[in-house]
């Protein structure tokens, strides 16, 4: 999966990710990307980053 790869994660792209308190109902939220916070090249949840409305999460979905 693409969303568990750092390489395939970049900055100002469009991503769905999944917050932290939202990770039970596996509410989504939309975004760009600020900034990516996981230092590893691979994670089974998602990498982990920072959009630019400050919400942090793991990225479930690459956008267009």
């Amino acid at each position: 999966m693409n969303n568990q790869k750092r390489e395939f994660i970049r900055i100002g792209l469009r991503v769905a990710v999944v917050q932290k308190q939202d990770q039970r109902s596996g509410a989504l939220t939309e975004g760009i990307v600020e900034s990516i916070l996981t230092n590893s090249g691979f994670h089974p949840h998602g990498i982990k980053v920072r959009l630019t409305d400050g919400t942090v999460g793991r990225v479930k979905q690459i956008l267009n």
